[in-house]
């Protein structure tokens, strides 16, 4: 098939204020808009995409709708990359969640955590990824653009590298692309990080 591009939404308002966002309704920040726009100008001088799906969460939806405009490509939604839901920690800060003593800290050990109050652990987040990735058409010659999020990224690089159970601690940037020559799932795939526009100033900082 083509390329996949898949970019982690720009920055958000609970990006800014240090808020788990969740499942919750956080838009952009305009610093987030406008770089949005700009990295979808930036990536159209390299490639061209015949397809973008977005998470359905609003601050995905806003970052895949600059990409829509310069691409001129309607945007679809997939809730099998949307974020992790956290339950009863969904809106709370960084700082507010170290208080809470039932919250696993320690993301290594997130894999069979639920969150309290209808949470989703790593390995459910994991098996909506999987089956979204077995979902494409790697017979395809379209080259692909999806719209995610920090944690579900987590999984999903798990899931390109063939790892799993096993997945990083790290997150990619706010606006940071990941190139991927996809082959279907079971297979380890070379994964390139395009930083454009100012995605490399928009570091995730728990």
């Amino acid at each position: 098939m083509g390329y996949l591009y898949l970019i982690r939404h720009a920055q958000s308002e609970a990006n800014s204020q240090r808020i788990m966002a969740s499942r919750l309704p956080f838009g952009l920040t305009e610093s987030g808009k406008t770089d949005a726009d700009l990295i979808a100008a930036q990536l159209s001088e390299k490639v061209s995409i015949q397809r973008i799906i977005s998470s359905p969460l609003i601050r995905a939806r806003e970052t895949a709708e600059s990409f829509s405009r310069v691409f001129a490509v309607l945007c679809e939604e997939d809730d099998r990359i949307s974020e992790q839901d956290l339950g009863i920690y969904s809106g709370m800060t960084y700082d507010q969640v170290k208080k809470e003593p039932q919250y696993e800290m320690n993301t290594e050990k997130r894999w069979n955590w639920v969150p309290a109050g209808g949470g989703e652990s790593y390995e459910m987040i994991a098996k909506r990824v999987q089956s979204f990735f077995a979902s494409l058409n790697t017979e395809s010659r379209e080259n692909i653009l999806i719209v995610t999020h920090a944690v579900t990224f987590r999984l999903i690089r798990a899931v390109l590298e063939n790892t799993l159970p096993l997945y990083p601690s790290s997150f990619p940037n706010n606006g940071e692309i990941w190139k991927i020559d996809y082959k279907g799932l079971g297979q380890v795939h070379p994964i390139e990080s395009l930083l454009l526009g100012n995605s490399r100033d928009f570091v995730h900082n728990p």
